[in-house]
């Protein structure tokens, strides 16, 4: 099999879909690698260090998407790179459909086979795609959070951890998943006052007693959730449901009842964002201001770090990359049902059905269409 790999376009993404390392493992299975030339270079990587394990350097993302069987990503495509996929192509990367109407509608269009990072599960119901950057993403976001609350940033001008005589700032945490608790322990560490919330009390009980002291825990009742968001400095939202657009959580309405100056960090707003005011911003723009309250929303969090996520996720993906270029992805599916929990776009079909619920579209099911 030819794999591609372009250079990511989306404004200030810097990762890239292979790592060298993975390229040389597809080379020594006995695939054809191809690399957008200048693809690594924001996370680090250079196009010798591809050569080097075995792949072969594009001179554009024209040259990749026409040769390639399989393109491997990071970001899900933009307009323009959508144009450019084709029927019988393989596409394997972050998509998070429900909330992007005009992407669903051009995967479909475009007649390739569009499997999900974030939709492939595990044995134990975790997503081990997502899983990387979401530990990526949670543990920025107090960091990126502390960052909001600066005066001349327009937050409330509190210090995370305080000092003598002064108390910390007060973070909430929704949602007690991997982003939720990798957020609660890097806040706590930071030594702000964090509280988690979850509306499981089988997770609630997990955080306790796992990390004791560290944070506190309280259950996800919306009348409990603004209660604790009228204390906080900084509220993460942190919720995840698969494949789905993420829920509100809290309302435009409910932006008066905040203290002045706090911080939204949205982490979920790739799924469409957890805050009602919530809209996609970029690292060079991050902040925007509703009401007096600060919103960050970008909806690549861990592309500010990228040679950290994109080692982290070319650890997650290999594995999957390996059974998709040797075994094809109909045997790969079939061989793995968690493969085939990715499977959203196939053929001019929709087949993930929380997409289709989100979208109002019809979806076939993947089982059906991966033994046609």
């Amino acid at each position: 099999m030819i794999i591609g790999c372009p250079k990511e376009i989306k404004p200030q993404e810097f990762r890239v879909g292979m790592t060298p390392n993975a390229a040389g493992e597809a080379v020594a299975h006995g695939h054809r690698v191809l690399i957008e030339t200048g693809a690594g270079k924001g996370a680090g990587f250079e196009d010798s260090d591809y050569t080097d394990a075995g792949a072969e350097i594009a001179a554009t993302a024209a040259d990749v998407f026409s040769t390639a069987d399989m393109i491997v990503k990071v970001k899900e495509p933009q307009a323009g790179e959508r144009r450019m996929l084709r029927e019988g192509q393989v596409l394997f990367t972050y998509l998070h459909l429900a909330p992007d109407p005009e992407q669903t509608r051009d995967l479909i269009a475009s007649g390739a086979t569009c499997i999900a990072y974030e939709t492939v599960t595990d044995d134990r119901g975790g997503l081990p795609l997502l899983a990387p950057m979401s530990e990526v993403a949670g543990r920025l976001a107090p960091q990126v959070g502390a960052w909001t609350l600066q005066k001349a940033n327009g937050g409330r001008g509190v210090l995370m951890g305080g000092v003598p005589g002064v108390g910390p700032a007060r973070v909430l945490v929704i949602g007690g998943g991997v982003v939720g608790t990798h957020a609660a322990r890097i806040a706590a560490g930071m030594g702000a006052d964090v509280t988690v919330l979850d509306r499981s009390l089988a997770r609630l009980r997990y955080l306790d007693d796992v990390f004791g002291q560290q944070f506190k825990t309280s259950y996800a009742s919306a009348g409990n959730t603004i209660e604790l968001a009228r204390a906080a400095d900084m509220i993460v939202g942190a919720v995840l449901i698969p494949g789905a657009a993420a829920p509100k959580l809290i309302s435009r309405a409910q932006l008066s009842e905040l203290k002045p100056g706090a911080a939204l960090v949205d982490v979920a707003i790739d799924q469409g964002g957890c805050f009602e005011t919530s809209r996609a911003t970029t690292h060079q723009d991050p902040v925007y201001d509703v009401d007096d309250i600060m919103h960050y929303c970008v909806a690549n969090m861990p592309g500010a770090v990228a040679r950290t996520s994109t080692i982290a996720l070319g650890n997650a993906t290999m594995p999957f990359m390996l059974a998709l270029a040797d075994k094809g992805w109909k045997q790969a599916c079939l061989d793995d049902p968690h493969l085939l929990d990715g499977l959203n776009v196939h053929a001019g079909q929709l087949t993930y059905f929380a997409v289709g619920k989100a979208l109002g579209i019809d979806v076939v099911s993947p089982s059906i269409v991966v033994k046609q």
